[in-house]
């Protein structure tokens, strides 16, 4: 599917083509009062960075957790203000909370609430932005699919370049703190780097 959209939409980044062996580890709607101080020590175990992509109204909640993420050599992106989908605002509205976020960041990084955005919201927000998507979602905030069928489809489509999503929400908890230290360690050994996305 999303070979399709990345034909659609080639201005969004879905995927890093490379032939080494790199990933993209991204987490969305936090930061999270328990999941990101457990994710920042996963990663550190595994000298892993990734990118965090945050809520503007739970950046102001937690902002020793927004320094933490930086202070460990992480990046940051913006995932508007209130969480908002596309589809269902104005270019307008959609725009003005996305800026709202990004003075709290000042960050060119954003990706979309579900990656709902229309052809005329990426017009106007790739100006000022680098709009990052992914080909490999855990669906970890699906809370009928068990911990090992999560783990078990993401590791099934990633490969060298993968921009992995997995969510910093209560709704996703049980499934992304199974896999994300199964991933770390599973594709450690495999020799692979996990890298952040940087806005150039």
């Amino acid at each position: 599917m999303y070979k399709i959209l990345n034909l659609l939409f080639p201005s969004l980044l879905w995927h890093r083509h490379c032939k080494e062996k790199i990933l993209y580890l991204t987490f969305d709607d936090g930061p999270h009062e328990h999941l990101t101080p457990f994710l920042l020590q996963e990663l550190e175990k595994f000298n892993a960075k990734a990118t965090f992509f945050l809520i503007g109204e739970h950046m102001q909640k937690q902002v020793k957790l927004v320094e933490e993420i930086l202070k460990k050599g992480h990046e940051i992106g913006n995932h508007t203000y209130h969480h908002k989908s596309g589809w269902s605002c104005s270019t307008s509205k959609y725009v003005e909370d996305i800026h709202k976020c990004n003075t709290l960041i000042n960050s060119k990084l954003f990706r979309p609430p579900y990656g709902r955005i229309n052809p005329l919201q990426i017009k106007e927000l790739k100006k000022s932005y680098r709009i990052i998507m992914w080909d490999v979602l855990s669906w970890d905030f699906n809370q009928s699919l068990s911990e090992d069928k999560c783990f078990e489809r993401v590791i099934r489509k990633i490969k060298n370049g993968s921009i992995i999503v997995f969510h910093e929400n209560n709704k996703s908890l049980r499934n992304m703190k199974y896999c994300v230290p199964k991933l770390l360690q599973h594709f450690t050994d495999l020799g692979y780097q996990f890298k952040s996305i940087s806005a150039d």
